[in-house]
């Protein structure tokens, strides 16, 4: 897109659709990709782009609903579990959100039109050379994709895995990507400039006849998906969340994602010396896990979607409360669950039901999400992390588009701000980044990783902003995950203390912090939870970016 005098979002939305494709075991067409925009002029705004659930469907409904086979397991027994949204099939599936999100950006921020964005996307479709990733995803799918036809037919074609190094072709995706760039073509045809144009795109998925080949498929297969969903569903851009730290102004999505407990940890952080305590050392590392435990607990109390519920939005954002929550961190780790007092909690938490302990089938499991970023010479920055319909997904019929199983991220505690309902967005973890100095372009940063997305990101950010590191030095560099708090994904469960480090940290450290009562276990840099990208601009103006080798990322300049 560079080449082809695009800009940094002409660029983010075009691999945003490749990846779509390609990266299929991460994320899917049918799935979620927020979005954060830094314009020209100095402004950063957010687009959701997460779907909502079918107006069909109540919290009633799936409380008394039984699991079927490979909802949870590969084949549970009749008259299996309830009171569980299931995390694999079509129950799960929202309205798509990440097509309208691309457009909506592509229409009020880029210059390219859809054919032009979506051209790589379409290449890919019509084949490409597969990887152990890809293949092995599919490899461990091979049991659901025998419960759905259309799944089947995509991923195993002629009845077997594609082997790594062999074409894979996604034909019914190409086709509906044709079919889209040709609505585009028509609308040109017709008099319509380039943001009607793009509208007519965003018609034709939504409106027009993809949308009523999804319903067709869901009516089909007793899904809830309906063609009433797809056509009232509607994005447009709107104010990101921000907060400032050491003389850097930090952007997120709103509270329809955990974007805003970076913020909160960061105003939690705010008066502490870190360099003082030394970067990674057992005080540095034990603060920085207390403070996202306090703001983890706000997410899981406090966060839903803005449009259904009520949101103590100016007190979780203010330095005031960050200061009051800063109170409650003492020398040793805490073992409980503690949300702020700002208004009446829900009556019981959520990993407190039977359904918490339960294992699910390792197939089934959210199986992460990818990250784009994007800056160009004019400023205008990017950041999004696309992720859902990732394997094993439900295909929609001959549309090529696999659906997401999102909605696991829904609670099912009655008074919950995240209580599942019909037409609202579940609170999502995924959680782009922007970080601007002065008012000009300093960070762009976003990594797949579920609940520890904006714990790496915090990390990173401070090994930049406080400790001086550069972009590839910062992704490098070892981390930790919490685990003290409520999962977003498969049963909801919660692991008081439960601290996990990279082991490439001092082992002096670990027992430290062993000794302050957190419960620490070890993983490999290979195996992080995280695989994020950052983009760095100099105070002398050159623009860097780094990328997690350990996770398969990759770094570009033009």
């Amino acid at each position: 897109m560079y080449y082809r005098g695009g800009n940094a979002v002409d660029a983010g939305v075009a691999t945003t659709f490749a990846a779509s494709v390609c990266e299929f075991s991460h994320f899917g067409f049918g799935g979620e990709a927020p979005i954060l925009i830094r314009t020209r002029d100095g402004k950063v705004h957010a687009i959701a782009g997460v779907g909502t659930m079918p107006k069909l469907a109540t919290a009633d409904f799936f409380r008394q609903r039984r699991l079927q086979p490979g909802e949870i397991m590969s084949a549970p027994e009749k008259g299996g579990l309830r009171g569980m949204v299931p995390v694999a099939g079509l129950m799960p599936a929202l309205v798509p959100g990440m097509v309208d999100a691309e457009l909506v950006g592509l229409r009020d921020y880029g210059t390219k039109s859809f054919a032009e964005v979506s051209a790589p996307a379409v290449e890919l479709a019509d084949g490409f050379a597969i990887d152990e990733t890809r293949a092995g995803a599919i490899e461990r799918s091979v049991r659901f994709f025998e419960l759905w036809p259309a799944s089947m037919r995509v991923f195993l074609p002629g009845d077997r895995v594609t082997m790594p190094g062999e074409i894979f072709r996604q034909p019914d995706l190409a086709r509906t990507l044709r079919s889209m760039a040709e609505a585009e073509k028509k609308a040109l045809a017709a008099g319509a400039n380039r943001v009607a144009a793009i509208d007519a795109v965003r018609d034709y998925f939504y409106r027009g006849d993809i949308a009523r080949r999804i319903d067709a498929f869901s009516r089909e297969n007793q899904g809830l998906l309906r063609y009433e969903d797809m056509a009232a569903f509607h994005l447009e851009p709107e104010d990101a969340v921000t907060t400032t730290f050491q003389g850097v102004q930090v952007y997120k999505p709103g509270f329809w994602s955990q974007g805003p407990s970076l913020i909160e940890a960061l105003n939690i952080l705010d008066s502490y010396d870190l360099r003082a305590m030394r970067w990674n050392s057992a005080d540095y590392l034990h603060t920085l896990v207390e403070a996202l435990k306090l703001a983890y607990a706000d997410r899981d109390t406090y966060y839903g979607d803005p449009k259904f519920v009520k949101i103590p939005v100016e007190r979780l954002l203010s330095k005031e409360y960050g200061a009051e929550r800063r109170k409650l961190i003492s020398s040793t780790a805490s073992l409980d669950f503690r949300p702020g007092q700002i208004g009446p909690h829900p009556p019981h938490h959520p990993s407190e039901g039977e359904i918490a302990h339960f294992k699910i089938d390792d197939a089934l499991m959210a199986r992460d999400t990818t990250c784009v970023d994007a800056i160009d010479k004019d400023g205008i920055m990017f950041s999004s992390t696309p992720s859902g319909a990732w394997l094993p997904s439900v295909i929609a019929g001959d549309t090529g588009v696999a659906l997401t199983q999102r909605a696991q991220s829904f609670l099912l505690v009655p008074g919950h701000p995240n209580e599942l309902a019909g037409g609202k967005r579940p609170r999502i973890t995924l959680s782009p980044t922007l970080v601007l100095r002065d008012g000009k372009p300093y960070l762009a940063l976003s990594t797949p990783g579920g609940d520890n997305q904006d714990q790496s990101l915090l990390q990173i950010l401070l090994d930049v902003v406080e400790f001086g590191m550069n972009a590839e030095q910062a992704i490098e560099a070892p981390r930790f995950q919490t685990r003290h708090l409520v999962s977003s994904f498969d049963n909801h469960a919660m692991n008081p203390g439960d601290l996990l480090l990279d082991e490439r940290i001092n082992s002096s450290v670990m027992t430290e912090l062993a000794e302050r009562h957190h419960r620490i276990g070890t993983r490999s840099r290979w195996s992080s939870g995280a695989a994020p990208v950052l983009i760095r601009v100099t105070p002398g103006g050159v623009i860097e970016a780094g990328a997690d080798p350990y996770g398969y990322r990759a770094a570009r300049a033009w």
